[in-house]
């Protein structure tokens, strides 16, 4: 007896589960390119301008232009001058730190502006003629130096 050949041809069969696998590993890839995005994320701090400035009150103040180049928000929690700390971001820290256009946290592509009226040390100011090295500091531990020569 002979048997109707109703079916699919060996060869039609083939490229069809070829061109499923493709279509799967294709969406495969765009879900994981997506999820590699979420979890590569990452904060940039680029100093932009570091000089120094004569203050309103005499003596001389260090002006910082900072920008987040970076693919995650960023918050600045302190400001280092030759390795001390100033202790915050605050307006009445050892530093006497004033902040410009807001940075807590320093979006994505946003700049912002850190004027640093002082050293940490009491009683001290910026005094001509010295190098001094300024680094902002960020909540997850990232340091981002920048060399002053007060004159």
């Amino acid at each position: 007896m002979r048997r109707s050949s109703s079916g699919i041809s060996p060869v039609v069969a083939t490229v069809i589960l070829v061109a499923i696998a493709i279509v799967i590993a294709i969406a495969v890839a765009f879900w994981a390119s997506g999820l590699v995005g979420v979890f590569t994320r990452f904060e940039k701090i680029e100093i932009t301008a570091a000089y120094a400035e004569s203050s309103t009150s005499g003596g001389y103040q260090v002006v910082l232009v900072v920008r987040n180049t970076g693919s995650a928000d960023a918050t600045i929690d302190d400001i280092y001058v030759n390795g001390k700390p100033c202790g915050g971001i605050v307006s009445d820290s050892g530093c006497n730190i004033n902040v410009a256009d807001g940075i807590s946290p320093l979006s994505v592509g946003a700049s912002a502006t850190i004027t640093v009226k002082k050293p940490p040390a009491e009683g001290s100011s910026f005094i001509p003629g010295v190098t001094y090295e300024v680094a902002v500091h960020t909540a997850s531990g990232k340091l981002y130096p920048a060399s002053v020569l007060i004159s």
